[in-house]
């Protein structure tokens, strides 16, 4: 598992991560973030080429694979605004209280082992008045009952292929009992695999 950890799943994370539909979400909310930026689950980095310079001083971005921020760092030197790249758990963020504008999280809490933990962080390190960006799949809603099930089938041996990610997570909900506003989310099915497309995206708020 080592092998594939470190050698092969990053190069086919990163590419199912370049498609079209997901680049164009990137576009479209990354540039929303701004002040102190937190990107948790940052991975190869291919976020940080769409901050906004105006708006950005800088983004510290964490994550706990090695093989993806080793990744990560040309696209850090090369990225518009200042990258700091950090190795760390999204439970457990070395950052003092209130030290972050904003936090952006795409297609990472999937794999987050404790999300409600993770979001906590999220709120403990944000400034009043932050926001969370938020691009994530997820779920699919209770009127197709049958993606549900497939998600839920094959969460186990997509989890152990795909670096920890579950299918069946219900993004918008456990948003709502960490403790975040969301009525600014839309959900909805994207270009792809059913059981792999429905996604979540906007902006979220402590409450």
């Amino acid at each position: 598992m080592s092998l594939w950890a470190d050698r092969v799943l990053p190069g086919l994370v990163e590419k199912a991560c370049r498609s079209t539909t997901i680049l164009a979400e990137r576009r479209r909310w990354i540039p929303r973030a701004h002040g102190e930026v937190l990107e948790l689950g940052v991975g190869s980095g291919l976020n940080l080429a769409f901050y906004d310079a105006a708006r950005v001083a800088r983004v510290t971005g964490i994550d706990p694979a090695g093989a993806l921020l080793a990744r990560a760092r040309p696209r850090a030197e090369a990225a518009p605004v200042p990258v700091a790249l950090v190795a760390a758990p999204a439970e457990a963020l070395p950052f003092a209280d209130r030290a972050f504008d904003s936090a952006v999280i795409t297609y990472s809490l999937c794999s987050v082992d404790e999300p409600a933990r993770a979001l906590a962080e999220v709120r403990r390190v944000l400034r009043p008045g932050g926001e969370l960006i938020l691009v994530e799949h997820g779920l699919a809603p209770p009127a197709d009952a049958g993606t549900r099930r497939w998600q839920r089938w094959l969460t186990p041996l997509w989890r152990r292929a795909g670096g920890g990610c579950r299918l069946a997570r219900d993004m918008t909900a456990i948003l709502r009992a960490a403790g975040y506003d969301v009525d600014a989310l839309t959900s909805g099915y994207t270009e792809g695999a059913r059981w792999l497309s429905y996604t979540t995206q906007g902006v979220a708020r402590p409450a």
